[in-house]
């Protein structure tokens, strides 16, 4: 069973209707204690770096996420900021994050873009895989995927990165570690691509 983690941040009701027309047996999760019941999470994130650690930690998902996805090793997809929440830190705050996949969130280099507005990052935008992923099953690379950002996750590790994007340079917007994926895209907005990648997570084994 899979568990959305609802902290007051990130698309969980889009997230839980694209989960619905799967047919994936899921739950809408507030409350840490019921995290221990599922088998693997997504932790969404809309907002700044910090704020979003902060909220995290003050109602107990931090220390609970901490348990069930190190502790027991269960899998764990962070979307947008909740994938910026797997690194080590940001350059947006100054809050540690969970340091799951080293590496450090920094802001995106707008000096090779022509035009304004420069950032954030809006709209569709094609990705380069760095290797072969279950989590990219099935999904049409030239349609890409919907992004909204304007920090990207510098990854310590190149074998980390599943894929990039281009917007002013080589962005990576995929990564992974075991058993901790995150995607810096939001696959509730990115149609039959974001619908593929949720079932495709759902069903990793």
């Amino acid at each position: 069973m899979l568990a959305v983690v609802n902290y007051g941040s990130g698309n969980v009701a889009a997230i839980s209707a694209v989960l619905s027309t799967l047919r994936v047996e899921h739950k809408v999760v507030s409350e840490p204690a019921d995290l221990v019941s599922a088998d693997r999470y997504i932790l969404p994130g809309v907002g700044a770096f910090d704020p979003t650690m902060a909220r995290l930690e003050e109602v107990g998902f931090k220390a609970e996420l901490e348990r069930q996805v190190k502790g027991a090793n269960k899998k764990l997809l962070g979307i947008c900021v909740g994938m910026q929440l797997l690194s080590d830190g940001s350059e947006e705050g100054e809050l540690p994050g969970f340091g799951w996949i080293p590496g450090k969130v920094r802001k995106i280099d707008t000096s090779g873009l022509n035009r304004p507005p420069y950032l954030p990052h809006m709209g569709w935008n094609s990705l380069d895989l760095k290797g072969a992923s279950p989590l990219f099953d099935g999904i049409e690379l030239a349609h890409g995927f919907y992004f909204l950002h304007s920090y990207f996750f510098d990854a310590a590790d190149a074998r980390e990165i599943l894929a990039t994007t281009q917007y002013g340079g080589d962005l990576p917007c995929a990564v992974a570690n075991g058993n901790v994926f995150g995607v810096q895209f939001h696959p509730e907005k990115s149609h039959a691509n974001g619908t593929r990648l949720l079932k495709n997570f759902a069903e990793l084994v």
